[in-house]
């Protein structure tokens, strides 16, 4: 399993983080994916990367230990999940993101590789992190 973990600290009280990360449509927009909709706990996201468009469904999970967390339920990996954590700090709020994925080669292939997904996914927490700093 490959994994991706980005951390910041946000200029905010935890609860107000937790809040802003609540607006789902929002929040997933800001990692820059081309489409983005939610229904419900289901959230299914588009975007482009090299050469090839991904595609995914993902659902929402409980995970104690997570303010935010979602598992893939269809696209291109054989397992993917993330999961943020808010706690305080002294400045704040620390904002920590980690997916963890496991690429299914027979539809991902030489197109992609994980490191091509572990460089986009570190684009795309940053960009949300971005969004969190100017929405709080």
């Amino acid at each position: 399993m490959n994994s991706v973990t980005l951390s910041r600290t946000i200029d905010a009280p935890p609860a107000v983080v937790r809040e802003s990360m609540n607006e789902l449509e929002q929040f997933m927009r800001a990692s820059g994916f081309d489409e983005v909709l939610v229904d419900g706990e289901t959230v299914c996201v588009a975007n482009e990367v090299g050469i090839a468009t991904i595609e995914l469904t993902l659902e929402l999970v409980d995970r104690p230990e997570a303010d935010l967390a979602y598992e893939q339920r269809e696209g291109i990996f054989e397992e993917m999940r993330t999961a943020y954590t808010v706690t305080p700090a002294p400045n704040g709020s620390e904002v920590v993101a980690t997916t963890e994925f496991a690429l299914d080669v027979a539809i991902v292939g030489d197109v992609l590789d994980s490191t091509v997904i572990k460089r986009q996914r570190r684009r795309e927490l940053s960009a949300q992190f971005d969004w969190l700093e100017g929405v709080v």
